[in-house]
């Protein structure tokens, strides 16, 4: 597998431009669906030293990117106190299942790249421990989202292909509006990541960058 780094901390407002306009025929179909603050929680996924830590196996060149959106996005959350929740990957050989023969070394509990970067470990949102790409998966993920009274769902973290679209296409199911972070979102390569935005936005989430929905909240806030 290719890795590249499509996102560049000076690039990733150009790139997410360009990716957003090659899935823009999408929108149009949903004038009906608008992020609105109010009803909405903010799902950072997995944003782990496993992934961010470029002497891990499994370290995606573009995350260290998303980084300083994702934590304007999450503060823009704070300030209007609207949920963020964390997840953190982690593998026993127990409940791995299949993940364990496809990728053979995962992120153990408690082992030093399993730690959330301190970033999102600073904003004391709750972190929910996932073993699968679904987040929903063995988790009370949807519990908190009921007692919370949420209906809209902020997809962001890394893997594009992988643990977001996974948990974007549950919520789906679920009965929430998507909205997938353009910009707030990583994988390997951007040919993975455009692959992602492309089948999500045919049927399943609303693809947005962050400056969209920061600008949203901050009207909702005022």
């Amino acid at each position: 597998m290719d890795k590249e780094a499509y996102f560049t901390t000076e690039g990733i407002e150009k790139k997410a431009g360009e990716l957003l306009s090659s899935v823009s025929w999408s929108r149009p179909r949903h004038n009906d669906l608008r992020f609105n603050p109010r009803r909405s929680a903010l799902l950072v996924l997995d944003m782990q030293a496993y992934f961010l830590d470029p002497h891990s196996h499994a370290f995606i060149p573009s995350a260290p990117a998303i980084v300083p959106g994702l934590v304007r996005l999450a503060e823009a959350f704070r300030r209007i106190d609207r949920p963020i929740i964390l997840t953190r990957h982690e593998n026993t050989r127990q409940n791995a299942g299949m993940m364990a023969r496809w990728w053979h070394d995962l992120p153990r509990p408690r082992s030093a790249h399993s730690h959330l970067q301190p970033q999102f470990a600073a904003f004391n949102a709750p972190i929910l421990p996932k073993s699968q790409y679904d987040a929903f998966y063995g988790t009370d993920l949807e519990h908190q989202l009921h007692e919370s009274g949420i209906q809209q769902v902020v997809i962001s973290g890394v893997m594009t292909h992988l643990c977001c679209e996974c948990t974007a296409r549950s919520a789906f199911i679920r009965g929430y509006e998507v909205y997938f972070a353009v910009d707030g979102t990583a994988t390997y390569n951007e040919e993975l990541h455009r692959a992602s935005l492309l089948t999500l936005s045919h049927g399943f989430a609303l693809p947005v960058v962050i400056a969209e929905l920061i600008s949203e909240i901050d009207s909702y806030g005022h």
